[in-house]
Order: structure tokens, then sequence, then C-alpha cells
């Protein structure tokens, strides 16, 4: 799986240009999570990741190099939890490794493009305690209110992100996770922004592929994704020509 790949490469390039600190994924680092939704109230709060109208971006990218995604990894790019002051632009960006989906098999293909989705679920099912998540998937937001009480008893990202992948790791599709927060204040979220687009439309475009489009190019709806995304038009006709065998 292919179809993310330019964009894995360049998000740490968008993430600012200070030195990102890297934590190798411990179960045990994990964050008490609630397994629930966790309701922080506002005058209980530190402050907001995305808060005050600031950017809050959020996108999961699947691919089967090992190169991308050598290992589970937490990537800090900007202030920690215990580092913030007030409300901060917040990113986000869930790298996961999975094995090679380009099968023979359709029915082992079509399993596969259907795991994809239930990957990106996971963030649906991460409760930790004082870290209240809401979560657009319209607009690819994700806004995160913190308690003072959670940064007090040491909340940080790292612990935040183990949580994540301890649970991201519960799928046995998915062989490794890199896990990216990012902060800083001279990260490029618009064009973070534009990249959490295009994952959504590739993601769609292989929903569509496995419903069965059109294959003429001029009537498909999704023919520009088609032309920016390498590979996208290849899987197209390639499951045309197993649904026509």
């Amino acid at each position: 799986m292919e179809l993310y790949n330019p964009i894995i490469r360049e998000v740490e390039a968008l993430a600012g240009a200070s030195t990102p600190k890297r934590y190798a994924y411990d179960p045990a680092d994990a964050w008490e999570d609630t397994g629930a939704f966790e309701l922080v109230m506002l005058r209980d709060a530190a402050f907001e990741l995305g808060g005050s109208g600031k950017s809050a971006v959020n996108f999961t990218c699947v691919t089967s190099s090992a190169e991308l995604v050598p290992g589970d990894e937490i990537v800090v790019c900007g202030p920690d939890l215990n580092e913030l002051n007030g409300d901060s632009h917040y990113a986000r960006i869930a790298l996961l490794r999975v094995g090679d989906i380009e099968s023979d098999d359709e029915d082992d293909t079509e399993q596969a493009f259907r795991a994809i989705q239930d990957m990106d679920f996971v963030k649906y099912h991460v409760f930790p305690k004082g870290y209240m998540i809401r979560t657009s998937s319209e607009s690819s937001r994700e806004q995160v209110r913190i308690s003072r009480e959670a940064v007090q008893k040491g909340m940080t990202f790292r612990r935040i992100g183990a949580d994540f992948i301890r649970q991201y790791k519960q799928n046995r599709n998915i062989l490794a996770v890199k896990l990216l927060f990012i902060t800083a204040p001279e990260a490029d979220y618009a064009a973070l922004t534009r990249d959490a687009k295009t994952v959504k439309d590739i993601t769609m475009s292989l929903t569509k592929i496995l419903e069965g489009m059109p294959t003429d190019c001029g009537s498909c709806n999704l023919k520009a994704i088609c032309d920016e995304v390498e590979g996208m038009r290849e899987l197209h006709f390639g499951k045309e020509h197993h649904t026509t065998e």
C-alpha cells in the first residue's frame, strides 16, 4: 500500500523547524484510559489544543513501507503538554505500517481495504483521563481539552501517545505505528489541513472502487484524485479487471 507515501514523506517537514523529540513506544508509559468519553469542564481546563480558533488537524496514513514507518514511535514537534501555557495550534498524525495488501486474491484485497477504515476508527476508542477529544470527521479536526489536574499529574504527549498506540496495536493488521504530535507555532498547519483532505479523498476513492465505479474517467467524479495520487488509477482498473473476470 503506497497511495499515502508521498504525504507520509513530507509530514515531518511541515511540522516546524525545531528538532523533534522522539520516544520509543512502551506500553507501561500509557496514560490511564477511562474506557469512556472523558468530560473536562471548561472551568477545570488548563488549555485546549486547537482552542481559541487555532488549527487542530488530524489524519491517518497507511503504508506497507518499513522505511517510512520502521517501528513504534512517538514524535513530539513543538512544546509538550507540560510546556504549554495556553491554547495552542495542534495536529496529531498517525502513520500506520500494515502488511502488503497488494494481492491477486480479490477477497483478500477487499478485506484489507476495508481494514483501513477500521484502523482510522481507533481514534474514537481512546479516552485518556483528563484529555477530552472532540473530533470532526467532516473537517478532519481534532480539538482536545486538557484538565489542570492531568497536567499537574505529569501528562505528556509521550504518555498519551502510548495510550493511542496501545489501542492501535489491538488491530492485527497494524505492524507498527508512528504517531506525531505537533504544536510548533511555525508548523505549516494549512498544508497539513490540505494533506488531511487528500487523505480523506484517497480513502473515499478506495471505498468507491470497492463499490464499483465507472471506467470512463471523463464521467468519474473522482478523476482529480486519480490524477493527483500515483497508483490510484491502476488500482481502480485492476479492481475492474478482477470484477469482470
